[in-house]
């Protein structure tokens, strides 16, 4: 399946295709399965907003080869201006619906993040990538990295660490460090590893490690997810999020209806 063969819908700058999540994993593994890496980017409404002002955002955006919405205000705008996106695609699901299809393939992952632990034998990103593997049969672990906070900035940590993935060679790599932290290491690991496709996947890490409960099923499907992850994390995410993140929805909303 070509990357070609899907067009995109713009919002506020950023082209999305119009993709599913079953197409994406389709996509990956024909790419991988030819010797082509890539990039996915899975922008939320914080990530757009953050692309208008951040000419460093916007470059991650312009690197990718994929462009998927993880985000349901992302999916109500686009059916606003009547090009509707087909469906959410989380990175919190993608996670498991990449792993599964390369799975399928024999091929391997590389897991960032997560939370670290004492023993470091089981710190997230060890406990993720053993849960992702029981869930799909065939796949291999090439390596997995919990890096400490502030790691990328020591240059001689850095640089051990880029060589530990890029010795793994792993055919994908997940990169839960948060935005934007994992879009610079992606960026940086990409010319290591030409071949290998790389996603930024926030929290997904600790989702799947089950650090962090992810919202119900019903709050993914109808758009409330970002109260949930309020909920949990009302320090660190209310002022990001009720401050700057709804009042830049409603305007998307607005200004995509008008475009119809």
């Amino acid at each position: 399946m070509s990357i070609e063969a899907f067009d995109r819908v713009h919002l506020d700058g950023t082209g999305f295709d119009r993709i599913t999540e079953s197409e994406v994993v389709a996509i990956v593994r024909d790419a991988v399965a030819s010797g082509r890496g890539g990039r996915i980017v899975t922008p939320n409404i914080d990530i757009l907003r953050q692309a208008k002002v951040n000419t460093a955002v916007r470059a991650y955006l312009d690197d990718a080869d994929l462009i998927v919405a993880d985000g349901m205000p992302l999916v109500w705008a686009s059916k606003l201006t009547g090009t509707p996106l087909p469906e959410r695609v989380a990175g919190s699901s993608l996670i498991w619906s990449l792993s599964e299809g390369l799975g399928r393939d024999g091929r391997s992952i590389f897991v960032i993040g997560g939370n670290p632990a004492t023993p470091e034998e089981d710190n997230g990103a060890i406990r993720a990538a053993v849960r992702l593997g029981r869930a799909s049969p065939g796949l291999r672990i090439a390596g997995t990295l919990c890096p400490e906070p502030g790691f990328e900035d020591d240059p001689e940590v850095y640089a051990e660490f880029c060589a530990a993935v890029r010795d793994a060679a792993p055919d994908l790599v997940f990169v839960g460090l948060g935005f934007p932290k994992q879009e610079k290491v992606i960026t940086r690991l990409r010319d290591e590893l030409p071949r290998a496709w790389f996603i930024g996947c926030g929290a997904a890490v600790n989702f799947v490690a089950g650090d962090v409960d992810r919202a119900p099923r019903w709050m993914q499907r109808t758009g409330l997810e970002w109260a949930h992850r309020l909920g949990t994390e009302p320090g660190r995410l209310a002022s990001r999020y009720l401050r700057h993140d709804a009042p830049y929805a409603l305007r998307l909303l607005t200004a995509s209806a008008a475009r119809r």
